[in-house]
Parts: structure tokens; C-alpha cells; sequence
């Protein structure tokens, strides 16, 4: 099984995250030779309280993506109010930390768009969406977390 341990900053668990095209945009984008934008990178805060992976615009901007429409999201700060976010589909994968293991890969993930905190270098929430291919341990004591996939 795959890994990583890192420490857990005042940030939280950071862990670096690779974002492409979709598998669907990139069979569309071939089909009308159009050219296909770079991978992106960043960094990804492990946030259980979201249930869906949310990235930040700049990334999305940077994929040339454009949105399939619209879902409500609940977030702390609207409390019971929902809010309408774009919804994109991305590939994501999550790098392991020894050369040789396989990364957590995921095709086409449907995330919505959210302004994160990229003054403090993050780029995307991870949520449970993607977690749940995942082992997350979280060792407070010594402030490390290990993430198994």
C-alpha cells in the first residue's frame, strides 16, 4: 500500500496534488485536435469536513475548463443557506512518497470551485470523496498525519 507521512502545520495536513483535464474533456479536446493544457499542481489541505473535493479557480483557469453547471454547496459560512458553486471535472492525482508506488489516481473527479487560501499556498480542499479511497491517520500527539492508499 502506498504512502506518506507528513506533519500537520497550523494550516493543517498539507499534501501536494497533480489536477488535468478530465479523462472525458481529454477524449473530447482529441476528437477536435485542439490542444490539451498542461497538468497543474499544488497543494491540497486534507479536510474532512468536505464532502466534495473543492479547487480554486486559478487552477481551473490554468486547465482551460469551463463549468457543467452549477450544485448547491453548504459551507460553514452560509450556514443552512446553500450557495450555487461551479461544478468542473478534473483528473487528480495524489503522489506517494517513495519512487516506485503506484499514485492514488483519479480520472475525472467531479469538484466544485471555491476562492481557497492561496496566500497560504493552497490550491484545493481534498474532501471525503476521495478520502474514502483512502486510510487517513491522524496522529495529533506528534503532529504528523500518514495517509494510506
Amino acid at each position: 500500500m502506498a504512502h506518506f507521512t507528513g506533519a500537520i502545520g497550523s494550516t493543517g495536513a498539507l499534501i501536494d496534488v497533480t489536477f488535468w483535464v478530465s479523462s472525458a474533456r481529454l477524449a473530447a479536446l482529441t476528437a477536435e485536435a485542439q490542444p490539451v493544457p498542461d497538468a497543474c499542481h499544488g497543494r491540497a489541505l486534507l479536510d474532512t469536513g468536505a464532502s466534495s473535493t473543492a479547487v480554486d479557480p486559478s487552477i481551473l483557469e490554468a486547465l482551460q475548463l469551463p463549468p457543467l453547471g452549477t450544485i448547491p454547496v453548504l459551507t460553514p459560512s452560509t450556514g443552512n443557506v446553500p450557495h450555487d458553486a461551479s461544478l468542473y471535472d478534473v483528473g487528480i492525482a495524489i503522489p506517494p512518497a517513495l519512487a516506485g508506488e503506484q499514485a492514488l489516481v483519479f480520472p475525472r473527479v467531479p469538484i466544485t470551485a471555491s476562492q481557497l487560501l492561496e496566500s497560504q499556498g493552497i490550491h484545493a480542499l481534498v474532501g471525503r470523496d476521495v478520502l474514502a479511497r483512502c486510510v487517513l491517520i491522524w496522529n495529533g500527539a506528534y503532529a504528523q498525519f500518514t495517509l494510506c492508499f
